[in-house]
């Protein structure tokens, strides 16, 4: 077999086999397969597309190009969810207290961020003392006693993905749906789900643009789960504006027990709830809707949602003192207002440019090796809606830097007119 043939095969639009697409990606985890014969196959992909079945074998041939995790020793249904990345995104942070509050356990794999986006595994860290590294035996110890735990991704999960996704983001080949959904969906396939609930952004801050895109990719998703016999439901979400008031890691730390609070963005409540109704659905052990949201409203009102993130804390070291004293999180020395230079209302919030000027003030990495500062981060007084006079500050910025240049006003469009509201879930696939 010869990556040539592969190559022209694809170019004319031909069925990829199994055996070819493991060929050439277990070839090119060795490294027998240079850079640029992957890259003419991906921009083939890119071109011709993939069927469901070659998304599916591609998908399992990054899952076994490296380690699985064995999550057999977690008693029932175990939930993950996945977000596809956004601005102020927290969603990860709210949803796992709330459906371990279910009795339902949620075995959560998270990652990093880059760029613009923020990860939650860095949200979690600006928790003095959180631990995301724990041992296979500790993760599945957590979720069985307390019904959650979360980790980060271990070095060698899906290698193929991390290798082919280096290779795509210098080859133009990173909008390709077939190429996206495979390296989404090996990554929980190889972290031992059993369900999987997806949020798809859509918008200004999220990688895909059009809700027609985000359809797509989500249809591509839940079909890939379909045919390896995971549950998977994919939520399509609004990233037309931050989600909530909070960017930047401890700022959005601060939020999320807001939120539990009962005292959250509407936004991002709405999001959260049905997210987490729709792993409680996922998990089999709920089936209506309304009524499953009805009864994660009550365990925020309740308090025992904030308890519970408060004892997820507690398990993985951090300091539960933090819920009670959220002064203890790390705090940015310096705070700038920045003013509205005209009246009116805001029609739109560009997420993307928020979230490159959080990343510029600290919160985030240009590159994988970079350190982020974990007090830095924006707070929006304004969001899409609201009424701002002339110099009335549209948010603040927080950093230990002495001087920093952003261009975070362009994120912002005022007219006169009141928009119409933002839709912040545009439908379900499942």
């Amino acid at each position: 077999m010869r990556v040539v043939d592969i190559i022209n095969k694809k170019k004319v639009g031909q069925t990829l086999t199994r055996e070819e697409i493991d060929f050439f990606v277990q070839g090119y985890v060795r490294g027998e397969i240079p850079d640029y014969q992957i890259a003419a196959l991906y921009m083939a992909i890119y071109f011709k597309g993939m069927n469901e079945e070659e998304i599916a074998n591609l998908t399992m041939a990054y899952v076994h190009s490296g380690d699985t995790i064995d999550l057999s020793g977690i008693k029932g249904v175990k939930v993950d969810k996945h977000s596809t990345g956004g601005v102020g995104d927290k969603i990860s942070l709210i949803v796992i207290p709330l459906v371990a509050s279910l009795g339902i356990p949620v075995a959560k794999m998270s990652g990093r961020g880059l760029g613009h986006t923020g990860g939650t595994i860095d949200k979690l860290e600006a928790i003095p003392g959180f631990r995301t590294s724990l041992t296979t035996e500790e993760f599945v110890a957590n979720v069985n006693k307390y019904g959650m735990a979360v980790g980060g991704q271990t070095a060698n999960l899906t290698p193929a993905d991390k290798l082919t996704y280096a290779l795509r983001d210098v080859t133009g080949t990173v909008d390709s749906i077939p190429l996206i959904a495979a390296s989404i969906m090996s990554k929980k396939i190889a972290s031992g789900a059993d369900a999987i609930v997806l949020d798809v952004k859509v918008g200004s801050g999220a990688f895909m643009k059009s809700l027609e895109e985000a359809e797509k990719l989500a249809r591509c998703m839940v079909q890939i789960g379909k045919s390896l016999n995971r549950k998977t439901i994919a939520v399509i979400t609004d990233m037309n504006q931050p989600l909530g008031h909070e960017v930047g890691n401890a700022n959005e730390i601060r939020e999320v027990m807001e939120v539990l609070r009962g005292k959250g963005a509407e936004d991002e409540t709405t999001v959260a709830l049905t997210i987490a109704t729709y792993m409680a659905i996922a998990s089999g052990k709920y089936t209506d809707f309304e009524a499953t949201y009805a009864e994660l409203q009550e365990i925020i009102n309740s308090g025992k949602a904030l308890a519970k993130f408060k004892e997820l804390v507690s398990i993985q070291g951090g300091d539960p003192q933090i819920v009670d004293e959220p002064e203890k999180l790390p705090q940015a020395k310096n705070h700038w207002e920045v003013c509205s230079g005209q009246a009116g209302y805001i029609s739109s919030i560009d997420a993307e440019k928020i979230g490159v000027a959080a990343m510029l003030l600290g919160a985030g990495r240009k590159k994988k090796e970079d350190s982020i500062d974990y007090a830095a981060g924006v707070t929006l007084l304004k969001k899409v809606g609201d009424y701002v006079e002339v110099n009335e500050p549209l948010c603040i910025l927080h950093t230990n830097l002495d001087q920093v240049e952003t261009n975070i006003l362009e994120a912002y469009t005022i007219q006169t007119a009141k928009p119409e509201p933002l839709k912040y879930v545009h439908g379900v696939i499942e």
